[in-house]
């Protein structure tokens, strides 16, 4: 197999092209989301979401039969490549789950050309340490990530990538960044041509005065459809431009 890194830029370069061909315009979906804390307390939080890919832009509604709210979808849209880029805020107690998130646009990554006068190869990435699974196949790849000296405290790298073996983009991905334990996990599959998320995991310290714990909050994806007309009157406005990649 070529090296890790140069396989995970290939990975990063194939899922930016697919984000980016084939965005949806409008996703629709119901969201169950389960949150726990370390102390021993549950809620769940589940709705009905109808949103506006190209800005996040979403009608929302508590399930069964409850209140409506309009704003970014909940709890994150379903159509993100987390390896554009992100940046992003996210509260979780057993009252409430706050989350923001800012989807970067994706970028290719310029590959070197082949040669074959090079005898020797130097890391190709300097802020994050790939390396191959002990079950990763040229069929099968799965990379875990490192994070270098290089990266800064607080900067996000895709610890745990495992590859789709139909799809060639991820089908797993979990999240850390530097300095900090909170742990972002996400589950992907295509539907109809869109590769989107199924299933996310939120795991982070939290504080409340005195006392410190964790939340976990756990949504499960269900109902994924990609209308091509707006299914609610409010998401016919102009949308923010759609992300390209250059």
């Amino acid at each position: 197999m070529i090296p890790a890194d140069l396989a995970l830029v290939q990975l990063i370069n194939r899922t930016a092209t697919a984000y980016v061909q084939n965005a949806p315009a409008y996703i629709t979906y119901r969201e169950f989301t389960h949150v726990t804390s370390s102390v021993g307390r549950t809620q769940d939080i589940n709705r009905y979401v109808a949103v506006r890919q190209a800005d996040d832009y979403a009608v929302m509604q508590d399930l069964p039969q409850g209140a409506q709210r309009v704003g970014q979808a909940f709890p994150i849209i379903p159509y993100f490549d987390p390896l554009a880029g992100f940046s992003y805020s996210w509260f979780a107690n057993l009252k409430r789950v706050d989350i923001t998130v800012k989807r970067y646009p994706p970028t290719m990554w310029p590959l070197p050309a082949a040669d074959p006068g090079v005898n020797a190869v130097v890391p190709y990435i300097n802020f994050w340490a790939p390396s191959y699974a002990d079950d990763s196949t040229s069929r099968h790849l799965h990379f875990q990530v490192a994070p270098t000296p290089s990266l800064p405290s607080g900067d996000l790298y895709p610890a745990d990538v495992v590859v789709d073996p139909q799809s060639q983009l991820p089908s797993h991905m979990e999240i850390r960044f530097t300095g900090d334990p909170t742990i972002i996990s996400l589950d992907y599959r295509t539907i109809d041509g869109h590769w989107v998320i199924t299933h996310a995991r939120y795991i982070a310290p939290q504080h409340a005065g005195p006392f410190n714990f964790t939340v976990t909050s756990d949504t499960t994806y269900q109902d994924i459809t990609f209308p091509a007309t707006p299914p609610d009157p409010r998401l016919a406005g102009t949308p923010a431009p759609t992300p390209t990649a250059p």
